[in-house]
């Protein structure tokens, strides 16, 4: 089969696509972030309540569930009818809307509700932002395949630093002498602006050459493929020899006229599918819900008002990104390792542990009672979840052929949020046994 020859990809000057793919990780999950970590504000305005009886919303419950299932629905949809609407305008317009959505949730905290009311609206915006997420990062997930694999591990880290970002945002309007209003209203502006930011970074992206050419190389390459073949090749009638070689061109152009079916790419990639469904099924499971209920030991002091954002948030999403960014110094175990879903499933045992540190009034025996432990815990429960799961997004797209690449990417981003959706439904249990 005759040669062809490949252009030499054009240098990331000063690493512009590689912060522009971190920051668009960083914009796929500020909004699963930020309606967590606001959950005490949520929480106190919905038991705001003069009736007698306080009603109980179960907001953390509702809202991780609420997040996962649109979630789960529309990146299956993405991954199906990707092809059919452009890239840009898919991920364009869902960064519009979360902005629209986002400056409504910024709106509400100046506006008295009635709890019943407020809790409607709220899980409303919850469905329909995250609906918009799914579309965002399925998108995304699929056009970073056609980057070098190290694109994968940034765009993972970025969304790790979402997590910090959310975080220390709910901690700097909690340390702040501004009235609780005033502090949400700031709180939920700031995902405004990044989400603006992040849509002029997707905006930048198709001016750099670099990002040019890996985007759009499967493209150049078939149609320089079959340019170099003769015309009419399908009508000579040649030699054995040139036969033979007609024979392998025309397998060529049958090999570029369509990708393979989704089916096929799933089965080269199962066994990471289900690796990353595990590992977020585990991870959701008991976070946030099970560990906003953990309270520190030391009582009345400013540590108390701090103590579910530094080590339920930060302490978490700040090992989460240390093990997203891992990957690009170690990779182990390897894609076709017996050990990597073995290290996955064991993930399962941090369940227990975080059931069992200092939450009052359960029915389970205490036996991480000390702040420390706590925090020790979620430091190796982030880690492994962030690094596992980097290791999935990154092994996926090497396991098929370039042209499947984008498949690929998107397959696992569904995977990736039926984890979620099975985490946020057996969290429900987990919270009956406490």
């Amino acid at each position: 089969m005759m040669e062809i020859k490949k252009a030499n990809a054009p240098p990331d000057r000063c690493n512009l696509v590689a912060a522009i793919v971190f920051m668009l990780g960083l914009g796929t999950l500020l909004p699963w972030n930020f309606f967590i970590t606001a959950s005490q504000y949520f929480n106190q305005r919905l038991n705001q309540t003069t009736e007698m009886t306080v009603k109980e919303y179960n907001y953390d419950n509702w809202m991780t569930l609420l997040s996962q299932l649109p979630l789960l629905l529309f990146t299956l949809l993405n991954s199906f009818f990707y092809q059919w609407v452009r890239e840009s305008v898919r991920v364009a317009s869902s960064l519009v809307f979360i902005l629209l959505l986002f400056s409504l949730t910024a709106t509400l905290v100046k506006v008295d509700m009635c709890p019943d009311t407020f809790f409607s609206v709220t899980m409303a915006t919850i469905w329909f932002i995250n609906m918009c997420s799914a579309v965002l990062q399925g998108s995304l997930f699929g056009m970073v395949g056609l980057l070098p694999a190290r694109y994968s591990t940034l765009f993972m880290s970025g969304q790790g630093l979402a997590g910090i970002f959310a975080a220390i945002a709910m901690l700097l309007s909690k340390l702040g002498n501004t009235d609780p209003k005033s502090a949400a209203l700031g709180y939920f502006i700031t995902p405004c602006v990044a989400t603006l930011g992040t849509l002029t970074c997707y905006m930048l992206l198709p001016h750099l050459k670099f990002a040019r050419f890996h985007l759009r190389r499967q493209s150049n390459e078939d149609e320089e493929k079959l340019n170099e073949l003769p015309p009419n090749a399908d009508k000579y009638v040649v030699s054995t020899q040139d036969e033979k070689k007609l024979d392998a061109e025309k397998i060529l152009i049958g090999e570029l006229e369509e990708r393979s079916s989704v089916l096929v790419v799933l089965k080269k990639i199962w066994v990471m599918a289900a690796c990353i469904t595990c590992i977020f099924a585990i991870t959701l499971s008991v976070f946030p819900v099970v560990m906003l209920r953990v309270q520190t030991v030391y009582k009345n002091t400013n540590w108390e008002k701090v103590f579910t954002s530094v080590c339920c948030f930060v302490v978490f999403n700040v090992m989460d990104l240390v093990g997203r960014g891992a990957p690009s110094l170690v990779q182990w175990p390897a894609k076709h390792s017996r050990l990597f879903p073995c290290m996955v499933a064991l993930r399962v045992v941090f369940i227990p542990l975080l059931m069992m540190c200092n939450i009052p009034n359960t029915k389970l025996t205490i036996l991480f009672r000390h702040d420390a432990a706590f925090a020790i815990i979620v430091a190796l429960f982030a880690f492994s979840n962030g690094y596992l799961a980097s290791l999935c997004m990154a092994y996926a797209p090497q396991m098929v052929a370039y042209r499947d690449c984008e498949t690929a990417g998107s397959l696992m981003t569904f995977f990736l949020v039926l984890g979620l959706a099975l985490g946020a439904s057996v969290s429900f249990l987990l919270v009956k046994l406490l």
